[in-house]
């Protein structure tokens, strides 16, 4: 089997497993009553059912492992061995989670003990283990923000889309077809499951899902940062929406003494849904538009020109904290325009 025959194999398996295991989930959630209410703290005004994400993670292990073990580039057999471990936890985790909601305690436990695994495995084929100490808090966050960021109807889906695509690309450019197969493979189960998530959902994606396409994000990354360290710059650039979104966000909320863990509708994509009346779909094609009008050009420079990749980087992040800002003060204003109507 050629490679290129084998990749597609890996991405049409993905999204097939995905949208059949999503399509199983809408009922299997009907059956089990899991039924996002709508709320104070949401963002949709009919009961949806959740855990949806199951097809994601089932259609990315039966794509992502092969792709990155069979094909040429492979970062090994243990850091896919290590992945498909730490995806397995983090979903299960999540999926105990979804149907009945668990305390914080043994999620961070079970999330910290798979980001260990899999940056232990990464780290190992750099120059130091010592790699393994800030991959490990950059992986616990990337799990945790992606969580945060999945509050509307097809945006966590779009952006795993976005970005799985975008590492592919990338990747393939630095010749890695392993990592490329993976990333498309990760984009195409986010798209079985984008079918039914789309607005208006059908299902929500859960904490099967977020979590685990933050780790997914996480691990990609962190492949693509050790087959070739200056690949890390142009992979931030393309995360930059919903890590800017969800880090602003909650130092806003550690700044203001609130309880900052809690359940909350303050990033600005749900301020441009609740106090702008913006759309669902409005909303995630703003996201898109700053993925494909933004982030491909920085990160098609960063990757062309490696010593400007850091400044490519801070330039993205700093521009996107003023959108982000200015967002934020354009939806206060209208907010009170309308309380003064």
């Amino acid at each position: 089997m050629s490679g290129q025959t084998l990749l597609l194999g890996c991405v049409a398996l993905a999204l097939v497993v995905s949208f059949a295991c999503v399509r199983a989930a809408i009922a299997y959630a009907h059956r089990r009553g899991m039924l996002d209410a709508p709320g104070h703290r949401r963002s949709h005004t009919m009961p949806t059912p959740r855990g949806g994400g199951i097809g994601i993670v089932a259609g990315a292990l039966a794509g992502m492992p092969a792709a990155l073990l069979l094909l040429p580039g492979s970062p090994g057999a243990a850091t896919t061995a290590a992945f498909s471990v730490a995806t397995i936890a983090v979903a299960a985790i999540g999926w105990l989670d979804d149907h009945g909601s668990l305390p914080i305690r043994p999620r961070l436990l079970i999330q910290l003990a798979a980001t260990l695994l899999l940056s232990v495995a990464l780290a190992a084929g750099t120059a130091s283990l010592l790699w393994a100490v800030p991959l490990l808090l950059a992986g616990v966050w990337c799990i945790n923000l992606h969580n945060f960021m999945d509050g509307i109807d097809g945006l966590a889906a779009q952006q795993a889309m976005f970005f799985g695509a975008a590492s592919a690309a990338l990747a393939a450019s630095a010749g890695s077809p392993a990592i490329a197969g993976a990333g498309l493979a990760m984009a195409a189960a986010a798209t079985g499951f984008w079918w039914f998530n789309r607005s208006p959902a059908r299902i929500f994606m859960g904490d099967v899902g977020s979590g685990t396409l933050g780790l997914m994000v996480f691990a990609l990354t962190a492949m693509l940062w050790a087959f070739r360290t200056n690949l890390l710059w142009p992979a931030l650039v393309f995360s930059s929406a919903f890590v800017i979104d969800a880090t602003l966000t909650l130092l806003g909320r550690m700044l203001r003494g609130a309880r900052w863990y809690t359940p909350h509708r303050e990033h600005l994509y749900q301020w441009l849904v609740r106090r702008r009346g913006a759309s669902h779909r409005r909303v995630a094609l703003g996201y898109l538009a700053w993925n494909v009008l933004v982030c491909i050009p920085v990160a098609w420079i960063a990757y062309r020109l490696p010593a400007a990749a850091p400044l490519c980087f801070v330039a993205t992040y700093v521009m996107g904290a003023m959108v982000w800002r200015n967002g934020k003060r354009s939806c206060l204003r209208r907010r009170e325009r309308h309380v003064s109507a």
